[in-house]
């Protein structure tokens, strides 16, 4: 069966459980980002059936999660969902959501380099980690990343910039510390950090205090920032995971997330 899970950016440390995969040719591969919304911005916004052909025979699987598991607009097999799927995004606001990331990422050229070197840094602790395939997307400012089936979708409409006019209506509720993380340098970071938490998610055999939660998280996004190189997140826990390490030189990455105890650090 179909395993998809839908990823809401939260805060910083308020991440709720999540999983993700990614793709592999061989150690060395770079990460690419497929230009999955430009396909969909040509079939929203000018109704080409070219466009709409190769969402469905190119990419039928990332269509199938945005259809049914993003907008819940239907079945991707329902004889009526292409003109459904047509008229959600008629939607004036949604429009402007769809030109403003054309523009904001006609290049992301950064965001490759930056997602090469980050999972680069992690194959090297990881050699049997998997480098995912990731694809961009234009969702409807309810998710920011989705992950399943070997795919890690990134929903560009999240990252439109802390004071991207949308979000600051009072009517979407963005708080500032949400704004903040809704911007370009935080995709890189919320895909690697939730692919991670998919390969070592927290233990479901016990209960787990709020403390432990934190610290779990602490280790995750500590590794993110390492692989990233700049201190992306902030927290007690990640500074209590650092001088952890600084004093224990000799523990790789992977077991530092393999350890479901958490008795070190409280």
């Amino acid at each position: 069966m179909r395993k998809i899970y839908l990823i809401l950016f939260v805060t910083m440390l308020g991440c709720i459980g999540c999983e993700w995969q990614l793709k592999t040719d061989d150690s060395e591969a770079d990460v690419v980002v497929e230009r999955y919304d430009r396909i969909q911005s040509l079939y929203l916004t000018t109704n080409d059936f070219s466009a709409l052909q190769d969402m469905n025979i190119t990419y039928p699987e990332q269509t199938r999660t945005l259809i049914e598991d993003v907008l819940c607009i239907g079945k991707v097999n329902d004889s009526q969902i292409n003109t459904k799927f047509f008229r959600f995004y008629q939607d004036s606001i949604l429009q402007v959501l769809i030109n403003e990331a054309e523009q904001q990422y006609a290049n992301m050229d950064d965001i490759n380099e930056e997602m090469t070197r980050a999972f680069k840094y992690l194959k090297k602790d990881i050699p049997n980690m998997e480098i995912p395939k990731v694809y961009s997307q234009i969702g409807s400012l309810d998710q920011s990343v989705i992950v399943g089936n070997g795919m890690i979708g990134i929903c560009l409409d999240k990252y439109l910039g802390v004071d991207y006019e949308l979000y600051l209506k009072p009517e979407y509720g963005y708080s500032l510390d949400q704004r903040q993380m809704m911007q370009r340098q935080y995709i890189v970071p919320d895909c690697v950090g939730f692919y991670l938490l998919s390969l070592y998610p927290m233990p479901f055999d016990r209960p787990l205090s709020q403390a432990e939660r934190d610290i779990h998280m602490g280790r995750i996004q500590w590794v993110v920032n390492n692989a990233i190189g700049r201190e992306v997140f902030h927290s007690n826990y990640i500074e209590k995971v650092n001088q952890y390490m600084k004093h224990n030189k000799n523990l790789g990455i992977e077991q530092l997330l393999s350890d479901t105890s958490y008795s070190e650090f409280l």
